[in-house]
């Protein structure tokens, strides 16, 4: 077959369910396929104006980069055209009949049925094009990429049928030109005022001049038809803060991002002396399908002098503001600059801590109003929980940012500041306790907070994947340390009473005897045993060395393919308990063996962790268990 020849080719099955998405689910926000175009349109005017930079010739006489929209209401039929980078044959294919982005089953999995939620996860997902679908039954493509001869145009067709067909045709012009074949029922957008009206909420904050007729008339015969430029056609950033309005900002934001939700905040500002630059940062109201993933696509769009240079420029921002989305134009940097260059070039470091630095302070602002305070931390909490261990210089402002669950409302959501626990600590108390665990349920009965629990002490109560590194790093708040009680001795000094102290030192010296026999019967397994000072209801629990690592770094290194350093914890006994005084008792040592290790390997799961042999643990139950049904 000829590269000219014409190709009917089958779309890939994603793209099938798309489309059926398109023509049968979505048919209450049929608007939404004008605003993706002209964003499509707009990326493809951006990517040629970027690729000039390196190729002048690309743009030859034709330097106005506009966006075209034409109706025809005899015809019933929507035409936007764009004159930016266009595409090849292989590229229409590739483009129109795939979709290569690996997010494409999360798109479909996140499909609810809700036609509003859906139809904002569309361009999130980037695949605006097929929208097209949801008004028109036919939809051709005309493109010629810059640079390529006028014989090199394509033009790719569809019906949604699960079939397309595309050939090459002859193409003065570069560019992409998208005719719509409007269904029948939908002709209300081959109307001019109405496709005017529906750009100007939608597009109006768009870069690039979109344009549509203008009839003006010369007298009685004759009718002049001129195109006039119906948006602002300039960088919203650029405009003054003064002029523009709420709903300007949000529309960018889904400009941009193509989260069609609306964000939680933004700040837009200048900064103008040793280093010129403009930022317009968001926060979304909700996390993308791959936000957990630290080697994802982040960062913010990067424009230098107003032309476009790259999407996802990672380098304005730390890692653990990913999350932030917006764009940032610098008067200062080269219009040649590649990532490389951005991560060696001084000027770079001294933008990221003046966009650091307003990223924070939205975060201040936003904690002024707590249910959208809320909503961010629920999204995006455990991700600016990562703070402290990379951005030191901010580890106070990141710490008085931070939610935590604790004892003190017994609640799953994270709604306690550090600030809050502060306000609420006992006289004499030095220390801000907490416990990790695996889940919120595991933290909350945990052992490891009885006494506290008795003596009313608030501990936080941390069950996210990344609170043992966090805790790591986040030594201390306000002048008050950070104490771990499950870790080391716990010195509760100065939160018990003389009485309580003597007390203790006496249980200890009067059951030093179990005490030496425990370390016996379980020596290949515990470093120390020891009388605690934790526990109120419970018989024992374990205890971490000052040095070793917790459950949660352990399970992320060997997650990572890394060997976690072996340790043994320390049992901690409450000889008050009746299990410990019935151990106490037992004479015989098999007996008291049996036992001794059944406690060690219940104390290791309420701990959270593993147990080496299950079976063997299971066995040793079902003993005991027929040994009570003997004594009967």
């Amino acid at each position: 077959m000829t590269e000219g020849a014409t190709q009917t080719l089958g779309f890939q099955a994603e793209v099938k369910q798309l489309l059926r998405l398109m023509i049968h689910s979505l048919y209450s926000h049929k608007e939404i396929f004008l605003r993706e175009l002209i964003s499509n349109a707009s990326d493809a005017c951006d990517k040629l104006r970027f690729e000039a930079l390196a190729a002048p010739e690309l743009l030859g006489s034709e330097t106005d980069l506009v966006i075209t929209i034409d109706t025809d209401s005899q015809a019933h039929t929507v035409t936007i055209t764009d004159n930016g980078i266009g595409m090849t044959r292989q590229e229409a294919i590739e483009h129109l009949g795939t979709i290569a982005k690996s997010g494409t089953a999360d798109f479909l999995a996140k499909l609810s049925g809700d036609q509003k939620k859906d139809a904002q996860l569309i361009g999130q997902f980037g695949v605006g094009f097929y929208s097209s679908f949801i008004v028109a039954d036919r939809v051709e493509v005309f493109s010629r990429r810059a640079g390529t001869p006028a014989s090199e145009g394509v033009h790719w067709e569809s019906k949604a049928d699960g079939e397309f067909t595309v050939s090459n045709v002859e193409l003065p012009a570069r560019g992409t030109r998208i005719v719509l074949h409007l269904k029948e029922g939908e002709h209300e957008f081959a109307d001019d005022y109405r496709v005017r009206s529906l750009v100007r909420k939608y597009s109006d904050h768009i870069a690039f001049a979109v344009r549509m007729k203008k009839p003006v008339v010369k007298d009685a015969e004759t009718q002049e038809v001129e195109y006039e430029t119906i948006n602002h056609a300039q960088a919203l950033w650029t405009r003054p803060r003064t002029e523009l309005k709420d709903e300007d900002y949000k529309e960018f934001y889904r400009h941009v991002t193509h989260d069609f939700s609306e964000p939680l905040a933004w700040s837009h500002g200048k900064v103008e002396g040793k280093k010129e630059y403009t930022s317009l940062l968001y926060i979304p109201s909700r996390a993308p399908f791959d936000l957990s993933h630290r080697d994802g696509v982040r960062g913010l769009k990067l424009y230098v002098r107003r032309v476009f240079i790259m999407d996802d420029a990672e380098q304005f921002l730390p890692l653990y503001l990913r999350f932030i989305k917006g764009i940032v134009d610098s008067a200062d940097l080269p219009l040649n600059i590649s990532r490389e260059m951005l991560q060696q070039d001084p000027a770079i470091d001294t933008i990221r801590t003046g966009l650091t630095r307003r990223a924070l302070d939205m975060l201040d602002k936003l904690k002024g109003e707590p249910e959208k305070y809320a909503t961010f931390w629920k999204e995006f909490g455990s991700v600016l929980k990562e703070g402290p261990a990379e951005d030191h210089g901010n580890r106070e402002r990141i710490a008085k940012l931070l939610r935590f669950s604790s004892t003190h409302t017994d609640k799953e959501e994270q709604d306690v500041s550090l600030e809050d626990y502060l306000a609420r600590m006992k006289p004499g108390q030095t220390s801000i306790y907490y416990v990790i665990a695996d889940s919120f349920a595991a933290a909350k009965s945990s052992p490891h907070l009885e006494v506290l629990r008795k003596k009313g002490v608030e501990v936080l109560l941390l069950s996210d994947r990344v609170d043992e590194w966090l805790m790591d790093h986040l030594r201390e708040f306000d002048g008050k340390s950070f104490r771990n009680v499950a870790r080391g001795d716990l010195d509760l000094s100065s939160v018990q009473s003389e009485e309580e102290k003597q007390a203790q030192e006496t249980l200890s010296k009067e059951h030093a005897a179990i005490v030496e026999r425990l370390k016996k019967a379980l020596e290949n397994r515990v470093s120390d045993v020891r009388v605690t000072s934790r526990l109120a209801d419970s018989p024992v629990c374990l205890v971490l060395g000052e040095n070793d690592l917790g459950l949660q770094m352990r399970r992320i290194l060997e997650a990572a393919g890394q060997k976690a350093p072996t340790a043994q914890p320390v049992l901690e006994i409450n000889p008050t308990h009746p299990l410990l005084v019935r151990l106490e008792s037992t004479a015989e040592e098999g007996a008291f063996n049996e036992l001794a290790m059944l406690l060690f390997e219940q104390a290791t799961l309420a701990d959270g962790g593993q147990l080496p042999d299950p079976a063997a643990f299971v066995q040793r139950l079902n003993r005991l268990l027929l040994s009570m049904g003997d004594r009967k």
